[in-house]
This record gives structure tokens, sequence and C-alpha cells, in this order.
């Protein structure tokens, strides 16, 4: 783990500098995560050991990534970061959307990102690492739109991790004006199979009334990659909120998404499809946080597991006390495709007010012999068999997107990581 403070670059505000030395003060003061720690609980703490990673080298712009940043056919604006260097932009958005890198939005709309950046408080186990990021981020992705503003299209981020050893801190902060619609996806890959790497990750989501928040994550690393991905949402008065992860690549990720009720009316929806195989481990945990009455969280997590992989999955819905009329699901559903992987599940529910509906499972099961029989009827060999059943216990996780062409851009990467699992003949 590093040791040596990160240095904020002088044409950065000084309250953002004043900010990344109290979080290195507070990285060092907070102790690394323990055998015991709930919220840690079932998580394997080497994967913690994080020395050696350092900031990559300066980059140029790199032709062969900028062309491999191919995603969505049509596109509101497009952003290629290698090791947090901007290298390609290029956009169409409406007047009255803010949509800059974070580096040059410090600078040009300093107040602005003062007033949502980072302010929420990071419970779900991550803190020493959450002070990390803030201590060392230096760029990524800042959108703010205007009130009744409805962004056409899909602001689509491209993070690539360059060289061995590197570790990056991409930070994404979204910000809906009132009555307004924006949808942002990050997509983290590796240039190559074989470097490792590490990236931590974190990202500001803020819901203005009556607004619509969409974000996509697909994280689709290389295997001897770790990435730790923070997610801090927020939805005033009749807001709605969607986030959305796909976990594919790496060989380690921790997904932390905590979601903030604020204003009645206001609605998260925290989805996730992981494809974990061979040793790959995916640790999630969740927060949905009603602090508003006649507030409306859904939580559906999916995950199909092969080989000898791990996923955790622990997940709180916490109901204050004066929310009353809380709507709130929680449902976790894992995939075992081999006798050898391993799901753990921790759902709970927290209720401390009156009138209010909510529930919360999880589920593991194994493929039924009658569901291969019934598509070997209907000459599906057994192997296509099985990889089309968890096709389809992913779709239904996908849909949930409600946008045509983002679901076939998510669909790729999960029919890609499919194409290259070993089925073994089973």
């Amino acid at each position: 783990m590093t040791t040596t403070a990160p240095q904020t670059p002088a044409v950065f505000p000084a309250w953002f500098a004043a900010r990344q030395h109290d979080a290195w003060e507070r990285y060092l003061a907070t102790p690394a995560p323990k055998r015991g720690d709930e919220t840690w609980r079932f998580s394997n703490l080497k994967q913690l050991n994080f020395e050696g990673f350092t900031r990559g080298a300066g980059v140029s712009p790199t032709a062969d990534l900028v062309a491999r940043s191919t995603g969505l056919e049509k596109t509101a604006a497009k952003f290629v970061f290698i090791n947090e260097e901007l290298v390609h932009s290029e956009t169409n958005l409406p007047q009255g959307v803010i949509c800059l890198p974070l580096a040059v939005a410090l600078v040009s709309h300093s107040d602005l990102v003062a007033a949502h950046f980072m302010k929420q408080e990071t419970r779900l186990g991550s803190a020493k690492f959450a002070a990390w990021h803030e201590a060392s981020v230096s760029n990524g992705l800042f959108v703010h739109t205007g009130d009744h503003i409805e962004v056409e299209g899909t602001i689509e981020v491209h993070h690539w991790i360059s060289g061995a050893n590197t570790v990056i801190f991409p930070h994404t902060l979204v910000v809906t004006g009132k009555s307004s619609k924006v949808r942002v996806i990050d997509i983290f890959r590796s240039e190559d199979d074989i470097s490792p790497g590490l990236a931590i990750a974190f990202n500001d989501l803020s819901a203005g009334q009556y607004s619509q928040l969409d974000y996509v994550a697909v994280q689709a690393l290389n295997e001897v990659t770790r990435i730790i991905q923070i997610n801090e949402t927020s939805t005033a008065r009749d807001a709605s909120a969607k986030g959305f992860i796909l976990n594919t690549g790496a060989s380690w990720a921790r997904n932390e998404c905590l979601s903030r009720l604020e204003g009645p009316g206001s609605r998260s929806d925290m989805l996730s499809v992981s494809v974990p195989a061979r040793e790959q481990e995916y640790d999630q945990r969740t927060f949905q946080h009603h602090v508003s009455e006649g507030a409306y969280s859904d939580l559906l997590y999916k995950n199909s597991l092969y080989d000898n992989s791990k996923t955790i999955f622990s997940g709180l819905i916490f109901v204050d006390k004066n929310a009353h009329h809380t709507d709130a699901y929680q449902t976790c559903r894992n995939l075992l495709m081999s006798d050898t992987c391993e799901a753990n599940s921790m759902p709970g529910l927290e209720i401390n007010a009156d009138q209010v509906k909510c529930s919360h499972g999880s589920t593991s099961s194994q493929i039924h012999d009658e569901e291969i029989f019934y598509l070997q009827a209907r000459g599906i060999d057994p192997v296509s068999a099985r990889q089309l059943i968890a096709r389809g216990f992913s779709v239904e996780v996908v849909e949930r997107l409600n946008d045509v062409a983002t679901e076939e851009f998510v669909l790729s990467f999960i029919d890609d990581k499919f194409a290259h699992i070993d089925t073994g003949g089973a």
C-alpha cells in the first residue's frame, strides 16, 4: 500500500488541495480492514495488499486504445482516459449541460464541484480506500445539467489502465437539475491481458427534484487486475436514480453501493450482473437508506458462477424513524454453474418507521436437469443449453435498463465472457 503523499497540482483550487491533504491524513490514521470486521465478512483480505502499485507514467494519445474504445453507435459525448489522462473527447450536448473532465471542472467550475464532491460518508467498509482515492484523484468526469434539460443519448467514458502495476483513481461526479434526464456509462478495461493493475474508483451521483439519472458501470479489466469501486447516490423529491454494475473482468472486485432516498416520491433502482469464472472473486456490499417518507427502492443482483469463483453479497435496507410509507425490496440470486464455486449472501433489513412494505432475500441454485432436457429436445446441445440458461438468467436484470442500445452494449460484454469460459464439455 502506498506510503508517499500524493501531490495536488498547483492549478487546482485551494479547497481541493486542503481536502486532499486532510484525506491523506485520514488515510494514514484509518486502520486497514481486519478479520472480524462485519463489513469484510467472507472477504479475502490478502487482496488488499497493494504494495508496488504506482501512478502510471504520462501517456501520449494511443491510436490503438482510442480505436478500441468502441461502445454505443451514437453517443451524446465520449471521453477516453488512459491512466487518468484524457486522450480523446467528443461532445454533442445541449446548452445548459456542463460535461468536462474533472481536472478541468475543478478549475472552471470550482464552486459547483465543491458543492457535490464526496459529500456522503463511506460506511460499507472501504473508508480507508475512499480516503486514498480522495487524496489521490486528479481526473475523471464531471456532469451537471441545468433544469428541464433532457440529454438525448448516452455520455460514454472509457477508463484504460496501461502498464504493469499501475494504479488509477477515476472519479465520476454527475448532478442533475430539476426535471432533467441523463445517462452515463463508465467502462473499465486493461490495455493487455498480462499486466497487473489497480483501480480505486468513486462515483458521486446526485439526482435533483423530478429528474432521472441513469448510471452504468462495465468492469471488464484483465484477470490480474483488482478494483474497488464505491458508488454513492442521492435522490431528491420525485427523482429517479438507476445504477447498474456489470462485472466480467478483474481477479478481484469490491463494489460498495450506498443509495440515500432523501425526498418524498424518490426512487432508486440498484442492479448488477456478475459472471465470475476460474478464480475470480466479486465482493458486493449495498445500503438502501430511506431517509424520507414515501420513497421506493428496488435492488436486484444476479451472479452466474463458474469454476472456483466466489461471490459475496451483503445488503441492508435501512428505514429511518420518520420514513413512513416506504417501499423497499432487495433480491440477490446466484446461479451455480459448477460444484466448486462459492456464493455467500447476507441480505438485511432494519425498519424504524410505520406503514412500510419491505422484503429481502437470496437464493442459490444450480440448473435443473429438466431445463437442460427441454432444450436438448429442441436440438440444442447440453453445453449451449447451459450457456443459454445462464444468459437468460442475466437478461432479466439487463432489460431493466430500458434502453435498447445500452442493453445490447452490456450484453456484448456478457456474451464475450461466456465465449471465454471453458465449460469442459459439461
